[in-house]
């Protein structure tokens, strides 16, 4: 699901937050928009400029992990339908004929 807010909005509430011009409550409610909402986007920008230094997820390692978690849970209902196969066929050669 697309969110709700695109990039570049994002990007430029961040740039207004941090020249501190307005307070971070007075900016989210100019933008429309939660402070906690705008507070976890200035967050996450921090730690996309510090390429993950801080310990946290940056945006592309967070888009990695969502990517390899959606594979990784094709591939396992790819390998029970492959392992439920294998059983049908295995029980079908064992029958006497």
């Amino acid at each position: 699901m697309p969110s709700p807010h695109p990039p570049e909005f994002r990007r430029r509430a961040v740039e207004l937050a941090r020249q501190g011009d307005k307070s971070l409550v007075q900016l989210a409610k100019d933008l429309g928009i939660s402070r906690s909402c705008l507070q976890n986007w200035v967050n996450q920008a921090a730690d996309d400029d510090e390429k993950g230094e801080s310990g946290r997820l940056t945006s592309a390692e967070k888009k990695e992990l969502a990517e390899l978690r959606r594979r990784n849970r094709q591939l396992e209902t790819e390998n029970e339908i492959l392992k439920r196969a294998a059983a049908y066929f295995a029980r079908e050669n064992v029958l006497p004929k």
